[in-house]
């Protein structure tokens, strides 16, 4: 037999609000992570293509052309750039200093930000997906 859901989960589940632009995911972002973060979305924005859109996938901010290039978001210790696995093992000599999974870099908040390491990534992920076109 199936147990009823509780009140609480069903409040809870309904008041999660998916947010719709990067607007909407910032206030969800912890307040000492937000100024990494606007400079994170920067850098990226200033290598990728002007026809290039900003959206959300997978609830976080991502940029996309023809495909989702990359995604990035903040915790209260991070932020965190999602190029994919394939950039990451491309450049996994210079993310020696970053603590790194499959497809995602941890920028800590106590550390300036490394932009030109960054757009560096971000360049790879442009030169990889404009060579397999996977619309």
């Amino acid at each position: 037999m199936k147990r009823a859901k509780s009140t609480r989960q069903k409040v809870f589940k309904r008041s999660v609000r998916v947010p719709q632009n990067f607007a909407e995911y910032l206030p969800s972002v912890p307040e000492n992570a937000r100024a990494q973060l606007k400079l994170l979305r920067a850098t990226i924005r200033s290598v990728l293509p002007p026809a290039t859109i900003e959206t959300i996938s997978y609830r976080i901010p991502a940029f996309r052309n023809r495909v989702v290039l990359v995604w990035f978001a903040a915790f209260a210790q991070h932020c965190s750039l999602f190029p994919t696995a394939a950039v990451i093992e491309a450049h996994k000599s210079e993310l020696t200093n970053f603590h790194t999974s499959k497809g995602t870099v941890h920028f800590p908040l106590d550390k300036p930000l490394p932009t030109a390491l960054i757009k560096k990534l971000v360049r790879t992920r442009l030169r990889q997906s404009a060579g397999n076109d996977l619309r």
